[in-house]
């Protein structure tokens, strides 16, 4: 499981975010990119010692700042249940060579013995 896939499943749902600094940020997930900025709406912000508190209507998070994320469980067991459903139905996957229509041409040169190519008769 990769952290941006991660964060992109948790887009409109709650989570809280601690810099570096100390601050803490709550608020829901509106979107993330891939250097892990944040934009979150509906924040209340924390000061580090805790005791000051600011209600944002939305704020953007420095990815390089940031310390942890914390994410409800529900998020996390989402993705890792994503992460471990099969790709392809049975028999639905990818072929690789050996698998040729029946009566399609083979190869190079459309069938057998028919001329083409090099040497072949004219």
């Amino acid at each position: 499981m990769l952290p941006l896939s991660l964060l992109k499943a948790a887009q409109d749902n709650p989570m809280l975010v601690e810099l570096k600094n100390g601050e803490t940020y709550n608020g829901h997930l509106v979107n993330c990119d891939n250097w892990m900025n944040i934009q979150l709406k509906e924040v209340i912000c924390t000061s580090r010692d805790g005791d000051k508190f600011w209600k944002i209507p939305e704020c953007f998070i420095k990815g390089s700042t940031i310390k942890y994320l914390r994410i409800p469980d529900e998020i996390i067991d989402k993705v890792k249940e994503e992460a471990f459903k099969p790709k392809f139905k049975a028999g639905g996957g990818p072929r690789r060579g050996g698998g040729s229509r029946q009566g399609a041409p083979r190869g190079r040169g459309g069938g057998r013995g028919g001329g083409g190519g090099r040497g072949g008769k004219k």
